[in-house]
């Protein structure tokens, strides 16, 4: 029996990250992607926005984009500059400052009837233990949350649509799909009807619909093997 859920766990976690890596002609989907800001470039990040806790002075960014993969997904356009973004924001005890870079992709990745905004970065200040969701969802509400809790928008866009995949080639039309890991606020943030926005480069999904998503499932099932093999 030990071996069955080790062998299942396993599984799972294989199957996590094959979606992770995805295949060169692997579909593709629209969603927004989640990035760490790191000396002013941009690095997928490796956890979901839900479990990610930066410390004051980080820089997270969120691309609308489209992509099979980390590799395919783009950067965020604006530069993760912690100093230019919350300069004007002065430092509070008990607080952190967390520089939130929305880069809303382009329009040749936005769905269809949609005209993405304009990139912009804001200056979130929150709790010490916030996560990067929480610091997002205190800049660029309305959030807009699945059934599954993946975020679907950021600051209302897209209006609608989540994890769609995407025809056609990447440089012709698209369809829809799209999605990042979830705040700790999710279920406020839908029960708000609440969605949002982002910057440019080459990159990919690791909070996004593939890696994040990825990420809290891979999470889950070792959480549950752990637990199985301590009671047996």
């Amino acid at each position: 029996m030990r071996r069955t859920r080790i062998a299942g766990a396993v599984l799972l976690a294989g199957t996590v990250t094959g979606l992770a890596a995805g295949p060169a002609q692997a579909q593709e989907y629209r969603y927004w992607s989640f990035w760490d800001g790191k000396g002013g470039s941009w690095a997928y990040a490796t956890e979901g926005p839900a479990t990610q806790r930066p410390a004051d002075g980080a820089v997270e960014g969120f691309r609308f984009t489209v992509g099979a993969d980390s590799a395919g997904a783009g950067k965020p356009r604006p530069a993760a500059d912690f100093d230019a973004i919350c300069r004007d924001t002065p430092a509070k005890d008990g607080r952190k400052r967390i520089g939130i870079v929305l880069d809303f992709g382009t329009a040749a990745d936005a769905p269809g009837g949609e005209r993405p905004p304009k990139a912009r970065t804001e200056c979130a200040q929150v709790p010490e233990d916030a996560s990067a969701g929480e610091a997002l969802a205190a800049v660029a509400r309305p959030l807009r949350y699945d059934a599954n809790a993946l975020l679907c928008a950021i600051a209302g866009y897209p209006k609608a649509g989540c994890a769609e995949a995407v025809n056609g080639s990447k440089d012709g039309a698209k369809g829809s799909a799209s999605s990042a890991a979830p705040s700790a606020g999710a279920a406020e943030d839908r029960a708000d009807g609440d969605g949002g926005g982002g910057g440019s480069g080459d990159g990919g999904p690791s909070a996004g619909l593939l890696g994040g998503a990825a990420a809290v499932v891979a999470l889950g099932a070792a959480a549950v093997w752990q637990a199985r093999r301590r009671r047996g």
